[in-house]
């Protein structure tokens, strides 16, 4: 089972049917003697109308379900906190089976940021609990790495925001979104006794189309720290029988594992590459970033010389502003070479502050004129303007705070994460510090 060594519990339970491919699916049913089309149907439940429960799957047969109940889990995220209002950047913290908490943020499109229209939606999700490279500015690494996030783990993220919205909206389109793994009971009144032979539902007649547009692998954990997991779940979220989100809608950061950054030039999907770049000279880079000095810049400008070689797509830069490390007149020409040089768009993102750290936001003067040396250096730059310091909006920033509440003081719990209510904004504690509108760690 992916994303299990190591651990024996987990090695233990039954695997997640949204951790395999289409092809893994039709291998199995063709073991169990049921015909291809079966699984057609299968993955148009779990993916156009989101179920979370066998009993959910009217057109196969009580049999099947069965035997799919006894081989395979289906687990759900459970939503903890919510913050940000529907119009606006909303993060999402979610609860998985084992009790760890991840976080994704939906991101209404904005036409000068991403050049969509105004009813498209970013989800930036995450792929680790934790995060092991320690970036001294970033809230998801302060508790260290816990584990990878498995395939299922990953593509739920996806499910479970449109199960969200359909739920919000009146819509359907999938269960209620409670947590667990969801099993057959002998009086569900779903799966039907014998499945007539029929072809899959066509999935343009079963419901709305995807809120997610785009996604953005780059929330907790650095995703190339977990590459087999991520590659596979993006796999099913690109598939057309899947997520049917393009290659060239997905976004893949990096801290800068350049050894991995060569791998993925190889793979034959056509994913966007960001690099979290924070630093144009290895003194800045290596002060705030400590992979930097594993994979230096020499290595680094070198994997994504190849990537870039390879894919001919246009790579990007991340690159966020903080006050008295990177945000000085003096760095903009190094920052500009590197851009040149890789032919890179400079996303800036000024620094979302996170509690217990001392770094700073620049003010809006040195940011805007950051961006305007930048574009003197003829180099594609954006900076991040949106308002929304009313969410706790650094990766990881809101789990880690829901997790030390939970503990209480001095480490004592005061109650089970159990206990969490999800709620918008009112949910917060009158002490948590606010942060900024969208994640950049």
């Amino acid at each position: 089972m992916p994303g299990t060594r190591g651990d024996p519990f987990r090695q233990a339970v039954k695997p997640d049917l949204k951790s395999f491919l289409k092809p893994e699916i039709v291998a199995r049913f063709a073991e169990w003697g049921e015909p291809a089309y079966r699984a057609d149907q299968l993955l148009a439940w779990l993916y156009r109308r989101r179920a979370t429960a066998w009993k959910q799957m009217t057109d196969l047969s009580k049999a099947l379900c069965a035997r799919l109940d006894e081989h395979f889990r289906l687990t759900s995220l459970e939503l903890v906190r919510k913050q940000g209002a529907e119009e606006s950047t909303q993060k999402f913290l979610w609860r998985m089976v084992d009790g760890a908490l991840i976080e994704s943020v939906l991101i209404p499109a904005n036409p000068v940021l991403y050049g969509e229209a105004s009813d498209r939606h970013t989800l930036c999700v995450s792929t680790q609990v934790g995060c092991a490279y320690g970036c001294r500015f970033c809230a998801s690494g302060l508790d260290g790495w816990k584990r990878n996030l498995e395939p299922h783990e990953i593509v739920e993220q996806v499910m479970a925001i449109e199960r969200w919205q359909a739920g919000m909206r009146g819509e359907g389109g999938g269960a209620s979104g409670e947590p667990g793994s969801q099993g057959l009971h002998a009086d569900d009144p779903g799966c039907k006794a014998e499945a007539a032979p029929l072809p899959a539902p066509r999935p343009s007649t079963l419901v709305a189309p995807r809120l997610v547009d785009n996604l953005v692998i780059m929330g907790m954990g650095e995703p190339l720290a977990n590459y087999e997991n991520l590659l596979k779940a993006l796999a099913i979220l690109n598939a057309p029988w899947g997520g049917a989100i393009g290659a060239r809608k997905i976004t893949i950061s990096t801290s800068g594992l350049a050894p991995q950054i060569r791998r993925l030039a190889d793979e034959p999907f056509q994913f966007n590459l960001a690099i979290s770049l924070h630093g144009a000279s290895d003194e800045v880079r290596s002060r705030i970033m400590p992979v930097n000095r594993k994979y230096p810049l020499n290595d680094l400008v070198a994997a994504c010389e190849h990537y870039r070689d390879k894919k001919g797509r246009l790579l990007t830069f991340e690159y966020i502003l903080i006050a008295g490390v990177n945000d000085a007149p003096e760095q903009v020409k190094p920052l500009a070479q590197l851009a040149r040089r890789l032919n890179a768009k400079v996303n800036l993102i000024p620094y979302n502050r996170v509690e217990g750290l001392a770094w700073e936001r620049p003010s809006d003067e040195v940011q805007e004129a950051f961006l305007a040396a930048l574009e003197r250096q003829k180099v594609k730059a954006t900076l991040r303007r949106e308002k929304g310091h009313e969410i706790d909006a650094a990766c990881g920033q809101l789990r880690l705070r829901t997790e030390r509440e939970f503990a209480g003081p001095a480490g004592t719990s005061r109650r089970g994460t159990r206990g969490a209510v999800a709620g918008p904004e009112r949910n917060r504690t009158p002490s948590s510090r606010a942060s900024g509108d969208a994640p950049g760690g």
